[in-house]
């Protein structure tokens, strides 16, 4: 097929699913490569409350890109088959899983923004923080020009038929099964 037969989009939706590790750090090289390209993005975070390294590094580089990147820090900590990461109870990660949903429905709808990232939506769809019909919707209210990055565990197969590219993150190994706990800077 000759390089003409191809199409152009003027935006895809991207998923980043699977049990192995990868998903956010590819969220964050789609982040650099959206702000190399000139592009503004909001970052959304679900689920990861805590102090990570994505998250000093992203305010980092916020002073830098003042005008071109927005970050939305939501989520009580992981929320799992009950087991629940802080003492926050189950309504209340709900309350702020779609408090965090709110910001990136404005976000997606709103075509400020050539990419808007959802990092760990899909965990909180899993989870049961927030109902599948708002993944659909996030999909489905997208403004025409922007890009949508989903990530996260569990990305429902029911969905793959509506977005663009969707990389299963596969895991072979990871020293966590010997119980080995995570290392800042390759973990978190």
């Amino acid at each position: 097929m000759a390089f003409e037969d191809f199409q152009k989009k003027d935006s895809v939706i991207v998923v980043y699913t699977g049990e192995g590790k990868g998903k956010t750090s590819a969220s964050l090289g789609l982040l650099v490569r959206a702000l190399g390209a000139g592009w503004k993005v909001a970052y959304v975070q679900f689920i990861k409350s805590w102090e990570v390294s994505e998250h000093k590094f992203i305010q980092s580089i916020m002073p830098i890109y003042d005008d071109k990147l927005d970050f939305y820090k939501g989520g009580l900590g992981f929320f799992a088959a009950g087991e629940i990461s802080s003492d926050a109870s189950k309504d209340d990660h709900v309350m702020e899983a779609e408090k965090t949903f709110e910001f990136a429905l404005w976000a997606i709808k709103s075509g400020d923004y050539q990419l808007v990232i959802c990092d760990e939506i899909n965990n909180a769809v899993h989870d049961g923080l927030l109902d599948v019909s708002f993944l659909e919707k996030i999909i489905d209210v997208r403004h025409p020009t922007t890009s949508l990055c989903l990530t996260g565990r569990n990305f429902p197969e029911s969905l793959v038929g509506k977005v663009d590219i969707v990389t299963n993150m596969t895991k072979v190994k990871h020293h966590f099964d010997d119980k080995v706990l995570a290392n800042e800077g390759i973990d978190y």
